[in-house]
């Protein structure tokens, strides 16, 4: 489709699916950080922690360091 060819419709559903898209990622991460926080209340190493969420040891300890 070209540029030229686009109408408000489209546009609204080129939006509305960039934001469907970025709410899934947030809420992933938000899914990511509540496990990450049993793990460190449980006692897991941050590696494992690592591991099993696909966090960033920094966004780990981050975590950890917050009460």
């Amino acid at each position: 489709m070209l540029l030229t060819e686009w109408n408000t419709e489209d546009t609204i559903a080129v939006a509305r699916e960039e934001g469907l898209e970025e709410g899934l990622e947030k809420g992933e991460k938000t899914a990511k950080i509540e496990i990450a926080r049993n793990f460190l209340a449980d006692g897991f190493p941050h590696e494992i922690i690592q591991k099993n969420t696909g966090l960033t040891l920094d966004e780990i300890e981050k975590l950890g360091n917050q009460k």
